[in-house]
């Protein structure tokens, strides 16, 4: 696995995406499914830029507390940058496999995009189920690769494309394992939703835009450690803006959200 490295350019194009329509939308439903309430204390596991984190510290209210923990420096300081109106709002550095938190501390937690980065799940969810209190609600989203429909002219370079892709990730399939282990985990699952990214022609401020420009960038810089000519993403990038030419563009792929309680 080679992750990404989430310096400050890194975290600006994050953040870019994080406010398309599309990432907007789907923030929304994720605090429609966490319900956040007034004087709660819900933690923010990969607070990324702080957007749905400052959301949630608005609904908890002064009386409530949220705390946002990422492992990547130049995201804690996006999030406390933007949570800095905010005096219910925190922001640390830590990690989802070993959260230096207290037991029972927490009366919600979410994860959007977190968890399949994560190498040992296993222990990340015995540690997100540890500081929930009893009753306590988890929000989990991630991406199933595998429901990705990408249209191209040359379907096995996308293949291939997408195959280094996933090399960033810990499990690029985590949605579909994810139910047993929250059961295992001691969860109970009650809700399980598709939240699709769906860009049916080429719009630039979408999803889609911002995760061609992001994979085309992954793809060029570790081509070789997955056995792709980089010549080959090159050709990629190029089908790709001919089929955006010709008005033929079309992407969608699946998240999965998982509402458990402890």
């Amino acid at each position: 696995m080679s992750q990404l490295t989430f310096d400050e350019a890194a975290a600006r194009s994050l953040e870019a995406i994080y406010l398309s329509p599309d990432v907007v939308a789907q923030r929304a439903r994720v605090i429609d499914l966490l319900a956040p309430r007034a004087g709660e204390q819900i933690l923010d596991i990969g607070v990324g830029p702080g957007l749905l984190a400052h959301d949630i510290a608005r609904l908890v209210g002064p009386a409530g507390r949220m705390v946002g923990l990422d492992n990547a420096p130049a995201m804690v300081a996006a999030a406390e940058r933007r949570l800095a109106d905010l005096p219910q709002a925190s922001v640390r550095q830590g990690d989802a496999g070993g959260l230096d938190l207290p037991d029972e501390a927490f009366d919600a937690a979410v994860a959007t995009q977190v968890y399949e980065y994560v190498p040992d799940i296993k222990q990340a969810l015995v540690e997100l189920h540890r500081v929930l209190r009893p009753g306590g609600r988890a929000l989990i989203l991630d991406t199933d690769w595998r429901s990705l429909v990408w249209h191209a002219s040359d379907p096995a370079r996308m293949d291939r494309v997408l195959a280094c892709w996933d090399g960033h990730l810990a499990d690029p399939h985590l949605p579909a394992k994810l139910g047993p282990l929250l059961r295992q985990a001691g969860f109970e699952v009650r809700r399980v939703e598709i939240v699709p990214m769906l860009s049916p022609r080429w719009q630039s401020v979408s999803y889609a835009g911002g995760m061609m420009r992001t994979i085309h960038d992954y793809a060029r810089t570790n081509a070789d450690r997955f056995g792709l000519d980089a010549d080959e993403v090159v050709a990629w990038r190029r089908d790709q803006d001919e089929l955006i030419a010709r008005d033929e563009f079309f992407f969608s792929v699946n998240r999965y959200a998982f509402l458990a309680t402890r």
